[in-house]
């Protein structure tokens, strides 16, 4: 049986500093953050500064996330975030997967996607580093066909994957967890996000138990990041947390 461990994305709390993240986190019990490019971590001195307390709490960075929109070509973007993820330790850098659904990509943009894609994983490697694009509405990454074509016409062995669920479509999330399992490097869950997904919508709070126990059943052993929670409270969070544990 895989060990699957829960994690927090920083982007959770994007009002609070890193120190007070890391202090929620011990709180919470939590070994493993996520750490975001947009607030947290701009600088080499803050990827520093995460480093260094999170070794003295005893939290890993398994990740790090870069918004880094695949198709900009930003090659000094992407160095800088390579350096800032070698610094924390981190195994993989989150990316968006350009900016449109895939049916709605042309070939020309996709040609562009695979271009800057095959660049920036060939520097990733370097570091020895994964890429890993957020599964997401608007970006390519937005159906499990499209992510399994890339996948195949790049050939990288470094770009993986997230899964994401948007908590309304019960067979295709069950469909992608079986087809790209092997290519999954971690989860992102939002109770809250579940919540505001059916609020019009038959209700099924077991939504994400149910996609976990899936996880469960293939032996799944990364991380669970919890992203983003109600009114982003502490109280949300360790509430969330406790769900969490009793599932896995």
């Amino acid at each position: 049986m895989g060990l699957i461990k829960t994690g927090l994305a920083s982007v959770t709390f994007r009002n609070k500093s890193i120190d007070e993240i890391i202090s929620l986190c011990k709180k919470a019990g939590i070994g493993f953050i996520e750490w975001g490019a947009d607030v947290h971590i701009k600088t080499a001195d803050d990827a520093r500064k995460a480093k260094r307390l999170c070794d003295e709490a005893g939290i890993s960075i398994p990740s790090y996330g870069s918004y880094y929109k695949v198709g900009c070509g930003d090659e000094v973007q992407w160095l800088s975030l390579c350096e800032n993820a070698r610094i924390m330790g981190a195994r993989s850098i989150r990316v968006w997967l350009g900016e449109k659904n895939s049916e709605d990509t042309s070939e020309k943009e996709y040609a562009t996607l695979i271009e800057d894609l095959k660049k920036i994983c060939e520097k990733a490697a370097e570091y020895e580093l994964l890429v890993c694009p957020e599964c997401h509405d608007y970006t390519f990454n937005n159906d499990t066909s499209a992510f399994l074509k890339i996948s195949r016409d790049l050939n990288m062995p470094n770009f993986k994957t997230y899964f994401q669920s948007r908590y309304f479509r019960m067979d295709y999330d069950l469909d992608r967890i079986e087809k790209t399992f092997d290519h999954i490097e971690n989860i992102h869950i939002s109770y809250s996000d579940l919540k505001k997904e059916q609020a019009d919508k038959e209700k099924n709070e077991d939504y994400i138990d149910i996609l976990l126990n899936r996880f469960k059943d293939k032996n799944y052993s990364g991380i669970v990041f919890i992203e983003f929670t109600e009114k982003a409270e502490e109280e949300s969070l360790l509430r969330d947390v406790e769900r969490l544990r009793k599932i896995l």
